[in-house]
């Protein structure tokens, strides 16, 4: 059976994807992927997303997307893609369950955040560690935080916490930062932000309350571990677009992102892009839900044409 359009991703860009294309009759097929949801469905109090005075929980808020698209039609699979076939149309996806097919394609598989890699730090996304200064840097107004990382990423989280926290320490691995000459300056002049240099965080405390108490940290000169009191951990080590089924097929620039043109069109005719897979600037759900929208109408119309 050949779909009308596979939209690969379930977050906000995915789901408001699939309620446009629904609503056009166009019954489009989604795919959930390893990581349904998206990042969203790993936050927890969500309160700049408009039509929510009281703010709303991620997961909530992708679910009630999802909800909203199969209303109007759309279907999901909860299912893997192993490879796709873009080089001509019909397009085919297969997945760990079946192989698609379909006329357009829309990618909205979003981008990962880079983690250090504890346990802990897993366990506590959401719960006092954080990705996103812009998402959540409002609940730690007054509070002590640490920003890891010493790219052009961190010193934009750490600057743009110092609007609500009363202290923010950067820690970084090196004895100096790689960001960009303006970007670093501008967070070392900053005197509401202090660096450790040369220093690793080796576990988050506590997951077992569920909330961040304290960070147990490692000087990688002198090898002397610490504990240090701290009320939120910030991870700015970047981002990594779920790009890899694309590479070679879709036109990608220099970090994995997708580039669009003339909307959400990419270099293959009638695959379309939305969200943070082509977004490395805003990241934000509201901006993927309209980057969404958008890639859906781009679709809708160019299977008008090309069927006319």
């Amino acid at each position: 059976m050949q779909h009308n359009v596979i939209v690969i991703g379930s977050g906000c860009a995915g789901s408001t994807a699939a309620i446009y294309a629904a609503r056009a009759n166009l019954q489009p097929l989604g795919r959930e992927g390893h990581e349904p949801g998206g990042q969203l469905s790993l936050t927890t109090d969500v309160e700049n997303y408009p039509g929510f005075p009281e703010g709303i929980q991620g997961p909530d808020l992708v679910e009630r997307m999802k909800k909203q698209a199969e209303r109007f039609g759309a279907v999901y699979k909860l299912e893997e893609v192993e490879s796709m076939d873009l080089s001509q149309n019909p397009f085919t996806i297969k997945t760990d369950e079946a192989n698609y097919q379909a006329a357009s394609v829309i990618v909205a598989a979003g981008a990962s955040a880079k983690l250090m890699g504890l346990e802990s730090e897993r366990k506590l996304i959401g719960y006092g560690v954080s990705t996103c200064a812009t998402c959540d840097g409002f609940f730690f107004r007054d509070k002590n935080v640490v920003v890891v990382g010493g790219g052009d990423t961190a010193m934009e989280e750490a600057n743009f916490l110092t609007k609500f926290a009363s202290k923010v320490t950067v820690i970084h691995r090196r004895e100096r930062l790689r960001a960009s000459k303006i970007m670093a300056e501008r967070a070392m002049g900053n005197p509401k932000i202090d660096f450790l240099w040369d220093t690793i965080v080796l576990e988050v405390l506590d997951p077992a309350k569920k909330s961040v108490e304290a960070v147990r940290i490692k000087n990688l000169k002198t090898n002397l571990e610490t504990v240090m009191p701290i009320d939120g951990v910030f991870i700015g080590i970047g981002h990594q677009p779920n790009s890899e089924f694309f590479d070679g097929q879709l036109e990608l620039n220099r970090h994995g992102y997708i580039i669009v043109k003339d909307g959400s069109r990419t270099s293959q005719e009638g695959v379309f892009a939305a969200g943070d897979i082509h977004d490395h600037v805003y990241r934000q759900a509201i901006t993927a839900a309209a980057a969404g929208c958008r890639a859906a109408i781009d679709a809708e119309r160019w299977l008008e044409i090309r069927n006319s």
